[in-house]
């Protein structure tokens, strides 16, 4: 049993609402990966919304816990969020090794083709170990072309490569995986302020996104990930991944409740088609079912 379906459950094992009530809801919230922080604000948010609406009955919080929920994924979300979609923009994927940064990219590239975008795959990561094959793999799957360098190459130039492609061709949509990690912390944010450079000044006109990839399933450490990349570069939204299985979800709602940066797609399985755009109606709804 994952652990909203324990929280669901909870609230009909109790027959009044009183400190021990509150004390194991914050628990499970807390196991659910949402965070000490953003569990407290929930939490406090549940209790006020007790004493407005005079609530007595334990099962009723459910929904107000559900609708509190919803309104922290919320608060982040702006009606220009997904602009950069409009095009021509450059997205470049940011993420440690290991968190589906690569098929993150393809999958991105599947989205927009599907929707009749032009689409440009941009294999920067060059430090890793077959990163470059796995990408060019990835674009004949998904039918766009990729502009790519050499295994250990310069990242800086395949991006400058891939922006004189993207202009010349008339792209919609240029996508750049980079580097995952370096010798060091300093080298990897020095290469990505190149790559910020490069896109700056050879193609000002396009719409820049910077997309960080982290995986559900480690939770806090997820958390980390992001604050690292958000340090040194400017984040403008999260792709959460693996969230099938035995991922517990609440880690989104603490990502945008501690870093108010906003869940914009989320990856729920292996296959191309297995991203979509973060819907927190429809992700909460589903993490109480």
């Amino acid at each position: 049993m994952g652990f909203f379906q324990k929280i669901a459950d909870f609230f009909t094992g109790y027959k009044e609402i009183d400190s021990d009530f509150y004390e194991e809801l914050e628990e499970l919230l807390v196991m659910g990966d949402v965070g000490i922080a953003t569990t407290e604000t929930l939490i406090e948010d549940l209790k006020v919304k007790v004493r407005e609406n005079k609530i007595s009955d334990p099962g009723k919080c459910r929904e107000l816990l559900v609708e509190s929920m919803k309104e922290s994924l919320k608060s982040t979300r702006s009606d220009d969020m997904y602009d950069f979609e409009t095009g021509p923009s450059v997205v470049l994927i940011i993420g440690v090794n290991g968190v589906g940064k690569t098929t993150s990219v393809a999958k991105l590239a599947n989205i927009y083709k599907n929707e009749g975008k032009k689409v440009l795959l941009s294999a920067a990561d060059t430090f890793r170990a077959a990163a470059i094959e796995q990408l060019d793999i990835w674009s004949e799957r998904v039918g766009v072309d990729m502009i790519k360098g050499v295994e250990n190459g310069d990242p800086g130039a395949v991006v400058f490569d891939s922006v004189k492609a993207a202009k010349a061709r008339n792209v919609d949509i240029l996508i750049c995986d980079t580097a995952g990690r370096l010798h060091n912390k300093t080298n990897l944010m020095n290469e990505l302020k190149k790559i910020n450079t490069i896109i700056k000044n050879e193609y000002p006109e396009a719409k820049k996104e910077t997309l960080v990839v982290v995986d559900g399933t480690t939770g806090q450490n997820a958390m980390s990930q992001a604050k690292e990349f958000m340090a040194f570069t400017d984040v403008t939204g999260i792709i959460l991944t693996k969230l099938d299985g035995s991922a517990k979800g609440g880690i989104a709602i603490a990502i945008q409740n501690e870093l108010n940066i906003p869940v914009k797609f989320i990856g729920l399985g292996e296959k191309v088609d297995d991203l979509e755009r973060f819907d927190p109606d429809k992700f909460v709804d589903e993490l109480f079912k």
